[in-house]
């Protein structure tokens, strides 16, 4: 898939006030600082799409970015950030929870995971409600440039035998740098199969 536009059309706090279109949406999720950012500006070879920084935290809203005129990528506020407070935190939860279970143009959660990071309880916490709820998702392994050829895949693997203690079947896996574009044409290219299933509907 090649993107040729990718614009930033709105945020806000309530799914309810998010575009009214039939557009499919792809939304990316994640622990604080898992390079959520960085990623979608891979994705998108648009530098400042959408905004980075090295403090944890700073996506707080439901972002919506156009893609070529024909599908969403929606930036989702980054979860287990324990600084904020407990009033901040259940709001940012409400927030991703409506959207997650009540926007019906969500086509699919990725849910980006730090490839350097032992199985986070939080993560693993998330993971298991989307499947209790019967979300779509897969998973994106961030920052793999960070480990070496045979360390990547082993932390990888090493993951999703800790998934299979809990799922039987595990979701799409993707590994991601956003430093070598490493897993875009992966990640476009599932995102490109589902938006023409859907258009055979």
């Amino acid at each position: 898939m090649i993107i040729k536009t990718a614009e930033f059309q709105i945020s806000n706090s309530d799914y309810r006030k998010c575009p009214d279109s039939r557009l499919p949406e792809y939304a990316f999720i994640g622990r604080s600082n898992v390079g959520k950012s960085s990623l979608i500006n891979m994705l998108t070879g648009r530098k400042a799409l959408a905004k980075t920084s090295a403090t944890p935290g700073k996506t707080l809203l439901i972002n919506h970015f156009l893609i070529n005129g024909d599908w969403y990528i929606v930036d989702l506020p980054g979860y287990g950030f324990a600084k904020r407070s407990k009033e901040a935190r259940e709001q940012l939860r409400r927030m991703i929870e409506g959207y997650v279970l009540g926007r019906k143009q969500m086509t699919n959660l990725f849910v980006l995971v730090d490839s350097r990071l032992k199985p986070q309880k939080v993560d693993l916490e998330f993971i298991q409600w989307l499947g209790e709820h019967g979300v779509p998702f897969s998973i994106v392994f961030t920052k793999m440039d960070k480990l070496g050829k045979v360390a990547g895949p082993a932390a990888v693997e090493d993951y999703k035998k800790e998934l299979l203690k809990t799922w039987d079947e595990l979701p799409p896996v993707f590994m991601t740098s956003s430093e070598d574009a490493r897993g875009r044409d992966e990640l476009l290219g599932y995102i490109d199969s589902i938006n023409k299933q859907l258009k055979q509907q």
